[in-house]
């Protein structure tokens, strides 16, 4: 059974224009940065995840960690809230959801802000202390489209690793993620709606956006854009083995018996099935 399409999962804001008379997050009084944490994100299975595999892997409980390409630092803040001791460092080009972070959620973790860091840099070249775990999640490294530039990204993100920490990426792919399309998803309140406008099969660029619809028919169009390079899983094991990282492991999605979608659910394997679409996440081990 082919599984359905599961790419209304885990999307990161891209930047968005700043208005010059209200918050850039908020559209027609509505914040758009709120309902995409609503609908893409989970920080607490992420964390779950990464301190179960982390554990597994080496033997210890991480503390530090790097969340690349963050957004609105989603995953940062709950780390730091979540995990005793623990300290995390937040990197980011686009100052939109960076200075949304600063506002609406450090607010909430009173003291325990000051454990995590917002840096507005590229992640190339961001300075920041020596992480046990990087996060580039969301598909987000996808906006490097050339081989070279995303080579240089996971040789970056690996010398910011101590000696025995691990790069946590995911991935989607599948013939329905070179389809043009439009999927929705039902949430309290709201609608969440991925479009897939463009693909070139050549080069493997793509250009996908998020809108969000809402009671009585208004739709916000665009509240995220995305042009990047659908790249492959076995593309991106080969480019994280050539740049050094030790091992390269596949934690694969399994699938709903009932809807035939996945079932939220990561298993170590070097089998994937043949959905239509697919999550994975890749963990790199330094």
């Amino acid at each position: 059974m082919s599984k359905t399409s599961t790419l209304t999962c885990r999307r990161r804001p891209a930047g968005i224009t700043a208005g010059k008379t209200v918050p850039p997050w908020l559209n027609g009084g509505v914040d758009i940065y709120r309902l995409y944490q609503l609908s893409v994100q989970d920080p607490p299975r992420e964390i779950r995840f990464i301190r179960r595999t982390f554990r597994n892997l080496r033997g210890r409980d991480p503390f530090r960690l790097r969340e690349d390409f963050c957004g609105t630092a989603y995953l940062a803040c709950e780390w730091v809230r979540r995990i005793p001791g623990g300290v995390a460092a937040a990197v980011d080009l686009d100052p939109v959801p960076l200075e949304y972070a600063r506002e609406k959620l450090l607010p909430a973790l009173g003291r325990k802000a000051s454990r995590l860091s917002l840096i507005q840099d590229d992640v190339l070249r961001a300075r920041t202390f020596r992480a046990d775990v990087i996060t580039a999640y969301n598909f987000s490294y996808f906006i490097f489209k050339e081989r070279k530039r995303l080579a240089q990204y996971f040789s970056t993100a690996r010398r910011n690793l101590v000696s025995d920490g691990i790069l946590f990426l995911d991935i989607y792919g599948g013939p329905q993620a070179q389809q043009i399309l439009e999927e929705s998803t039902e949430h309290d309140g709201f609608t969440y709606v991925w479009e897939q406008a463009t693909y070139n099969p050549i080069t493997g660029e793509m250009q996908c956006y998020i809108h969000f619809d809402l009671p009585g028919g208004k739709r916000i169009r665009r509240a995220f854009s995305y042009n990047w390079r659908l790249w492959g899983l076995p593309e991106i094991r080969d480019l994280l083995r050539e740049v050094g990282f030790r091992e390269v492991l596949v934690y694969w999605e399994g699938t709903d018996t009932e809807t035939g979608g996945g079932n939220g659910v990561f298993r170590l394997t070097t089998r994937g099935d043949d959905s239509l679409s697919w999550i994975a996440y890749v963990v790199a081990v330094k």
